[in-house]
């Protein structure tokens, strides 16, 4: 009896356990997270290359034997070594001195020598590379730093090469304000032209001046003695590791040539300038950043007046040349520097000309049309939580100029190299117009800018980041500067909402209220002085009452040094004008005060005036209103950030901005044409009110995001009704880890920190929605409704809910298993169609995505897809479905899904944070959002309305706040690379009740449903088993007394 009635309670007992062991087992039934291998890389160097030479800076000037003893004293570790410079300017004091350092000693070497008091950093010595073309190159064979996709020897460098100027061959122009070309004939003259005449120089030359007593440097190629073409070759210096003198390639002497020669055939501006060549590149067009530092000390402690620099390249990054230039400019010499010939590009500029105390210059054609090749703007620095400043300043004719060859005769040759040494004869002329007693008093770098943008002709085509100031003039520059007296100034001075296409891209969308702010990015030119000061804030003073709508905070430098800073205008039309259309007027004011000058007891004032004309239209409607990321867009410099576009081989990295204003540009257009409003964010997706807009538009992004931005975004689409139209790129890892190069300049391997895109990244992004990208790299054209189209290196989608339309094309997949399946195919075996683009309906919004942005980028485009985006933007702002988008045959009746493990995975090598706006850094809204918003973590929207079912989906769990929507959050990164354990997981658990697989398994219920059901019935059955069992022991327990008391 007893053994009975105690088994019973212990049966009960172990299958209620069973049961909860039953339920937490399907809970841990999770797998570890997907862990890849990190990729192994081969990183020895080749076996020739055990040390390097790097630049170490110092905090003053000494002669280079007390810094030498200064290094050896202080850092008596070996694997290290001085490196003597035999150049004239171990004459003088220096600031740097050269070392070489074993490779395997590098980071003990760096780091104690860069610890000691008077060295100011250590840095690698880079190599600069220009390719030049010879008078058979073609201007279309010009090369840069790759050629096929190979990196090339020396620095990454963008081509400065330019092509002989014979040929009357139609050209092709493209304009920044329709997707359009150009086409004209060249219209040379009967007879070619002097450039001088083109200019007058004559008439100066009549007035006696001549560029007499100007000492004119030209960084070049040198120059050969004795050429019959100058009369004042003063000096001829060697700065690189070759021993010659002479020119032997034949673009220095050119240069110098168009500046100061006196052939007939190929007249200079100034021939009577005291010519000194600096021959600074290789007969291999080679140089180092070690040489141009020598070489700028020189021209510092010589003297110069004016240097001419026909180089560049996009690495505004390299801080010893960049800081050089700065010191160059600040000791009072004029540096004139080509823009780059890497037109018809936008955010190309080349550096130094991109600096604001360089003058840069653009090239334009003898019709007044911007050459082709001629790099446009706008500069990239500020990008992507600023706005790029105006450049180029000025434009020069740059096709077909005559120029002095090698040893004697003239030639004709195009490009911004020789637009530059065109501004830099004029220069040297108007220079030789103030007596030389008073030059230094008068002349620097902002007065001399200063009297070329505002004596510039204005053409009617071209916009402010085509053109600049205009087309030069060289004797209004010499009117203004005859009667100049110091002061500062703003460039451009005028922004004229009105005056199109000039003042594009703004005059290409009016303000309105509730907008991002609107960035005009201004520069300040301080001819009084080397440095100068804000005295106080800007000031904003309209003309009428209506200019109070008007918003205006100011971001500036409060120290300009040398000579220029930035005047930065964040517009924003007030709240109470959401209806107010018109014209805004009025000025903005700047105060600016330098120190006396020698002899003078009182500071130097000035006040700079900007004039604005602003147009102003009532708030559109949240359909027309698009959002795009500007914020996790990453580009080259610092990281190797690679080209979306596998199929150009020439120019691998991408460093034109991926901005709306540059290599975007004609698709900025072609939406203002079709009537949508476009905006800029550049802070974190925290950082805007989606109800405000109908779409927020993703281009080719490669940051990461933080949490917070997933979360506002599931919400913002399921709840606010916000659309989310993305454009990926390629992510394969093996094949980043093929396009790895080892450059020999900075004795590195270079490897992609990313792909074209983040696809790891946006696949977070993309998780509560169901979505995500795979690593295929697809190529092929294909033809939707009539419209051809090319896929570029795109990606696939391999994850998609069902009831969404998915579009499939057959095309080949070139990355690195792609490529190894192409080659085991048999002719008679089809390709399997890839999916690229696919729409959806969620909650209150709506996703599309698509796997390729080549199509909208304009550097490299092979077709547009415009067309497509129109579609899209119709279905994400305005739910408008496009018959041929929505047939009945792209729709998806069962989910496209992988696991995990198939994912694409994030790179376990490269230390993103070093790149990313995101890891590693602080959520905070930027000054390029809403003003209110400014230093805040964004807007806090809460979760509205209960939990619904949305259409087609089981469960939602909507109700637990943004912190806690997904798991995607729990594992998102170990540092930053970890994979998302937990991200579809919820479909194998509703398996159990569904036949097919959710449609969006993030916004079902949690993974803790199934487990959470089983364990709540387990619970049920042994509370029923425990009840039934405290019955049977109150029954026994009642027996067990009646017999007691019978006892």
């Amino acid at each position: 009896m007893n053994t009975t009635s105690v088994s019973h309670p212990i049966s009960t007992f172990s299958l209620c356990l069973i049961s909860i062991f039953i339920s937490f087992a399907l809970l841990h039934r999770i797998p570890p997270p997907s862990t890849q291998s990190p990729t192994t890389f081969n990183s020895s160097l080749p076996n020739q290359i055990s040390r390097s030479n790097y630049i170490v800076r110092f905090v003053n000037y000494q002669t280079a034997q007390a810094h030498r003893e200064y290094l050896e004293l202080g850092f008596r570790s070996g694997g290290w070594g001085w490196i003597e410079r035999r150049n004239p300017a171990a004459n003088y004091p220096t600031d740097f001195g050269l070392v070489w350092i074993d490779d395997g000693a590098r980071e003990t070497v760096i780091r104690g020598i860069g610890s000691l008091e008077l060295v100011k950093d250590v840095n690698l010595d880079v190599a600069y590379r220009r390719d030049l073309l010879n008078e058979k190159t073609t201007e279309r064979d010009r090369v840069g730093a790759f050629v096929d996709g190979e990196k090339r020897p020396g620095k990454i460098f963008t081509s400065m090469s330019f092509g002989d100027g014979d040929g009357d061959g139609d050209v092709q122009y493209y304009t920044a304000i329709a997707n359009s070309t150009i086409s004209w004939r060249r219209q040379l003259l009967s007879h070619r032209s002097q450039v001088t005449s083109l200019f007058g120089a004559e008439a100066l030359w009549g007035k006696g001046y001549t560029g007499s007593k100007v000492k004119m440097a030209i960084f070049d190629t040198g120059i050969r003695a004795g050429h019959p073409h100058f009369r004042n070759i003063k000096e001829r210096t060697n700065w690189t590791n070759e021993d010659t003198l002479n020119d032997n390639l034949g673009h220095g002497t050119f240069v110098a040539g168009v500046i100061a020669g006196v052939d007939a055939e190929c007249l200079g501006f100034a021939p009577d300038t005291e010519i000194y060549a600096f021959r600074v590149f290789t007969d291999l067009q080679v140089s180092y950043t070690s040489w141009f530092l020598d070489a700028f000390n020189y021209a510092i402690a010589t003297d110069m007046d004016v240097l001419n620099l026909s180089i560049g390249g996009p690495d505004y990054l390299d801080l010893p040349f960049v800081e050089k230039v700065w010191e160059i400019t600040a000791n009072n010499i004029i540096m004139v520097s080509a823009i780059g010939n890497d037109g018809p590009l936008y955010g190309t500029l080349n550096n130094p000309a991109d600096q604001s105390d360089i003058i840069g210059v653009g090239g334009i054609d003898y019709s007044d049309h911007i050459a082709s090749f001629s790099s446009r703007g706008m500069s990239t620095w500020e990008i992507p939580h600023g706005y790029g400043r105006v450049k180029p300043d000025v434009v020069a004719y740059g096709r077909d100029i005559m120029g002095s060859k090698i040893s004697t005769g003239c030639k004709s040759l195009s490009g911004t190299s020789v637009a530059s040494p065109v501004v830099a004869g004029m220069v040297c002329l108007l220079v030789s117009v103030i007596p030389e007693s008073s030059r230094k008093d008068i002349l620097n770098p902002a007065s001399m800018k200063q009297a070329l943008v505002e004596g510039a002709a204005k053409l009617s085509g071209p916009n402010m980041y085509e053109q600049g100031a205009g087309r030069v003039n060289l004797l209004e520059s010499y009117e203004i500067l005859k009667s100049y007296h110091p002061r500062a100034s703003i460039f451009p001075s005028v922004l004229d909402y009105t005056d199109c296409p000039y003042s594009w891209p703004f005059c290409r969308q009016s303000l309105y209220a509730g907008a991002m702010p609107v960035i005009f990015n201004a520069t300040i030119l301080n001819g009084m002085g080397v440095i100068g000061y804000v005295e106080s804030p800007p000031t904003w003073h309209p003309s009428d009452e209506e200019g109070n709508l008007l918003s205006i905070h100011f971001t500036y430098s409060e120290v300009i040094w040398p000579w220029t800073g930035y005047l930065a205008l964040h517009m924003q039309i007030k709240e109470e004008g959401a209806q107010f259309s018109g014209d805004i007027e009025g000025n903005v004011t700047l105060r600016v005060y330098s120190p006396p000058s020698q002899g003078e007891m009182e500071n130097r004032i000035s006040t700079c005036v900007l004039q604005l004309k602003l147009k102003v239209v009532p708030t559109p409607p949240r359909p027309k209103r698009v959002l795009w990321d500007q914020f996790h867009s990453i580009k080259y410099p610092p990281g190797y950030i690679p080209r979306d576009s596998l199929d150009v081989r020439n120019d691998i990295l991408d460093w034109h901005g991926d901005h709306l204003h540059t290599n975007f540009h004609i698709m900025f257009n072609m939406l203002r044409d079709t009537g949508y409003y476009v905006e800029t964010l550049g802070s974190p997706l925290t950082c805007f009110d989606a109800s405000q807009y109908g779409t927020l538009l993703l281009v080719d992004l490669e940051d990461e995001y933080f949490q917070e931005e997933i979360d506002k975004l599931r919400d913002d689409v399921i709840n606010t009704g916000l659309g989310v139209a993305v454009f990926g790129e390629w992510y394969n890892v093996d094949t980043m880890v093929k396009m790895r190069f080892f450059d020999d300049n900075t004795r590195s391997w270079w490897t992609p920190v990313t792909g074209g895109a983040n696809i790891p990244a946006l696949n977070d992004l993309l998780a509560p929605f169901g979505i995500a990208f795979g690593d295929k790299i697809l190529n092929g054209d294909y033809s939707m409704d009539g419209e051809q189209s090319r896929y570029a290196s795109g990606t696939d989608i391999v994850r998609f809910p069902r009831g969404g339309y998915v579009h499939r094309f057959p095309f080949l997949d070139s990355s690195e298993s792609g490529a190894t399946q192409n080659v085991l195919r048999t002719p008679e075996m089809t390709v399997a169609d890839s999916p690229i683009l696919g729409l959806t309906e969620v909650g209150e919004g709506r996703v599309a995505v698509y796997g390729d942005s080549n199509c909208l980028d304009s550097s490299h485009m092979v077709t547009h897809c415009y067309w497509l985006l129109r579609k899209i933007l119709d279905f994400t702002s305005g739910n408008i479905r496009d018959p041929v988008l929505f047939a009945n045959s792209a729709k998806q009746d069962s989910p496209l899904y992988v696991e995990d493990s198939q994912l694409p995975s994030r790179r376990t090598d490269v230390n993103f944070s070093s790149y990313s706006s995101v890891l590693g850094k602080e959520l905070i809204c930027r000054s390029d959002s809403k003003f209110e918003m400014w230093g805040s973590k964004g807007y806090h929207i809460q979760v509205r309305g209960r939990n619904r079912k949305l259409p087609g989906y089981p469960v939602i769990d909507l109700g637990r706040g943004l912190n806690s929507t997904v798991d995607v959050s729990k594992s998102r990164r170990s540092t930053m690379f970890k994979k998302n354990k937990d991200e579809f997981l919820v479909n194998r658990y509703l398996g159990l009740f569904y036949r097919d697989e959710p449609d969006m398994p993030l916004l079902v219920g949690s993974h803790w449903l199934v487990p959470s059901i089983i364990a709540v019935i387990g619970l049920l059955v042994f509370l029923s088993f425990w009840r039934i069992r405290q019955k049977r022991r109150r029954r026994r327990k009642g027996s067990g007394s009646s017999r007691f008391s019978n006892m």
